[in-house]
């Protein structure tokens, strides 16, 4: 994955006032997921 597709994660969720746990339960995948994408791992 790449910086700015982590960036455009965070941008939105941010956008739509969720955490990293909220997007994680509606994507069902773990907030540590989230995380790593928006650090671009």
């Amino acid at each position: 994955m790449n910086v700015e597709f982590g960036e455009e994660v965070k941008r939105l969720r941010e956008e739509k006032g969720m955490t990293q746990q909220t997007m994680a339960d509606k994507l069902y995948v773990t907030r540590q997921a989230v995380s790593r994408w928006e650090c671009g791992d």
